[in-house]
């Protein structure tokens, strides 16, 4: 559903479209929805015999599910609701995949071979992957549904810092978010004013509509009764407001010119941008929480060290070749289905059972190179010396980010995020060893705060297209890619079905993997009812 955040009903409503109404009534109790009031009801569809939902309970069926990430989880735990026999495998001796919280001790190993061991304090953690939940997403339902605590994610702080270089006579400076946007809304509406107060618009507005439009451009750019631009106390002061006789001092507002070819402006709207408007949050203590938490409910139900060598599958059955790293030895397992959520620059080297078109399309999808190093500090001289509790500071270095952690604040230590960036800088950051990728976020992010030569201690980098089992951050997609390969990838292999973020337009968000993981839960419980019902006709005895 592109531009829609899924919603229970929506789901439903979608699955319905694909399998009909047994499919609904399928997914409904495989979600637990059935009987409860707040969702749909029995009455909005034409529901199954109740034999229909037993035998789909009680038939055995046994689902080897590939990655023990958020979409494989997911997938057992909903299939588990249902009665199914459900086996997972995973690659790593962790749950979670990209949804990783590195902690002190987490030891890593790149594809090139470059290993690292975090030495964070105990407390200390940064969130590799998924560092934040829009409160749109079906993720907060999970959240609630599995007991796992969220607290704010402060994406947005008017506090934090835009820091260009070579961009004017702005280059150089680390100036307040709320500073640049207060300046930038307060010009462009003086323009947008002063043409209003002209009449010199090409739409056709009554004098009425247009004297509203000019008194909220007034307010919005905080203007003159003569419509100028002067500054105000929204882009903040220069000495603050306090007690007794200190009223604050403010700041003249910079040179719009200067604050144009500075480009700061330009990411203002990445602030508002759907995904990231607030409120945003983070489960208590790291993402890791939520794989955690769908693990409690998977107990003996996940095989670690386990690496796919081959996915095979008959008319009757689907059959997975592992290597356990444990002793190197090679084993099979069988099942009815199998639900593979291995990225798919991962997948495109595993020999399995699908049809050219399905290899062509998952050989063709392009991963996001992205990076991220964690800075331990002994004191938050972000929050004391600057006042900046949370938030992202933008730059045009090629560390791109800087984020402040949103948890534990006013404490003493604490780990920051040095760098979050994209592209060929994530290129050329992962080419560099450990200590190089340290020096350089360093030396970036002590322009900006130039306490970091005396605080820092240690850190932690990832470069998630050298993380083994990933090779990349998320899927991206093309316009043509969504025409071409994207519907093939939707499509079944079978009785091999592909889930996780890539097959979804939450691509690089938890709420993908959630959702593409009930879309093909409700579609094998569709063919297991389908399977039995055809069975029972000739007279077969479901196992």
């Amino acid at each position: 559903m592109e531009g829609k955040n899924m919603t229970r009903r929506d789901f439903l409503d979608q699955v319905g479209k694909v399998g009909g109404a047994v499919a609904v009534w399928g997914a409904m109790e495989s979600l637990g929805l059935l009987g409860n009031p707040l969702m749909a009801s029995a009455k909005d569809f034409n529901a199954p015999k109740k034999s229909d939902l037993a035998i789909a309970n009680k038939n055995g069926k046994k689902i080897i599910i590939l990655g023990a990430g958020i979409a494989g989880m997911a997938a057992a735990y909903e299939l588990g609701k249902a009665g199914y026999d459900c086996k997972i495998l995973e690659a790593r001796n962790r749950t979670g995949g990209r949804n990783w919280t590195v902690r002190g001790g987490t030891a890593q190993t790149e594809i090139n071979g470059i290993k690292q061991t975090a030495k964070f304090d105990k407390g200390q953690y940064m969130n590799a992957g998924p560092a934040r939940i829009p409160q749109n997403h079906v993720t907060m339902d999970y959240c609630k549904e599995l007991g796992v605590k969220l607290e704010v994610f402060a994406n947005v702080n008017e506090f934090s810092y835009y820091y260009q270089e070579n961009a004017g006579s702005l280059s150089n400076q680390k100036i307040r978010k709320g500073t640049i946007k207060a300046d930038t809304r307060g010009y462009v509406a003086e323009l947008l004013a002063k043409v209003v107060d002209k009449a010199a618009l090409d739409a056709p507005l009554s004098k009425d509509d247009i004297d509203r439009l000019k008194d909220y451009l007034i307010r919005e750019g905080d203007l003159s009764a003569e419509l100028k631009y002067n500054g105000s106390s929204r882009r903040g002061y220069k000495e603050l407001p306090g007690g007794g006789l200190q009223p604050g001092t403010m700041d003249k507002p910079y040179n719009f010119s200067d604050l144009l070819q500075s480009g700061m402006m330009n990411s203002i709207s990445g602030d508002y941008s759907f995904t990231q408007q607030p409120m945003m949050f983070q489960p208590v203590g790291g993402m890791d929480q939520i794989p955690k938490a769908l693990e409690k409910q998977l107990p003996g139900k996940i095989t670690f060290g386990a690496e796919v060598k081959e996915i095979r599958q008959s008319a009757t059955g689907v059959r997975i070749v592992y290597k356990t790293k444990s002793n190197g030895k090679t084993k099979e397992m069988k099942g009815d289905y199998c639900i593979c959520t291995i990225p798919l620059p991962v997948l495109k080297n595993i020999p399995a059972d699908f049809t050219a078109p399905m290899k062509n399309a998952i050989k063709s999808i392009n991963y996001a190179t992205t990076g991220k190093i964690g800075l331990q500090f002994k004191n938050r001289f972000w929050e004391q010396d600057d006042r900046i509790l949370g938030g992202i500071t933008t730059t045009n270095m090629d560390i791109s980010q800087i984020w402040y952690p949103s948890h534990d604040y006013l404490t003493k230590k604490g780990v920051l995020i040095g760098y979050y960036n994209f592209g060929q800088n994530a290129v050329n950051y992962g080419n560099l060893s450990l200590s190089q990728r340290q020096a350089r976020a360093l030396s970036q992010g002590g322009k900006i705060h130039p306490q970091y030569a005396k605080e820092f201690e240690n850190s932690f980098s990832v470069a998630w297209h050298k993380i083994k089992y990933n090779e990349g951050g998320w899927a991206e997609y093309s316009a043509s890619d969504r025409k071409n390969y994207y519907p093939i990838l939707n499509e079944p292999q079978g009785r091999i079905h592909l889930a996780g973020e890539h097959l979804s337009y939450l691509t690089g968000w938890m709420a993908g993997s959630f959702e593409s993981a009930r879309i093909v839960v409700s579609r094998i419980h569709e063919d297991v009812l389908k399977e039995s019902k055809v069975n029972s006709k000739v007279g077969l005895t479901v196992n």
